[in-house]
């Protein structure tokens, strides 16, 4: 008797988030990010004006303290910390 329960498929790569650099994307992508980063996350803590931190937050990824992921699994891509 053999123990299979040790073998873990592997993760294919191709279905792994990855990170896109800002300055690959035009700029009314990035912006859309930025908003959706702001109300997304702002707008959870009953900011009234959460659109309000978009320079704040388009900042934050100009110096890389926020990246753009990219989920190949989703097709989606959004604003977070770097790994």
């Amino acid at each position: 008797m053999s123990d299979d329960t040790s073998k873990q498929p592997e993760a294919d790569p191709r279905q792994e988030k990855f990170v896109v650099p800002a300055d690959l994307l035009a700029e009314d992508q990035l912006l859309g990010l930025v908003e959706e980063y702001c109300t997304r996350y702002h707008g959870l803590n009953e900011t009234e004006q959460p659109l309000a931190e978009r320079d704040r937050v388009l900042g934050a990824v100009r110096r890389g303290e926020l990246v753009v992921w990219f989920d190949p699994v989703d097709n989606a891509a959004g604003l977070g910390v770097p790994a």
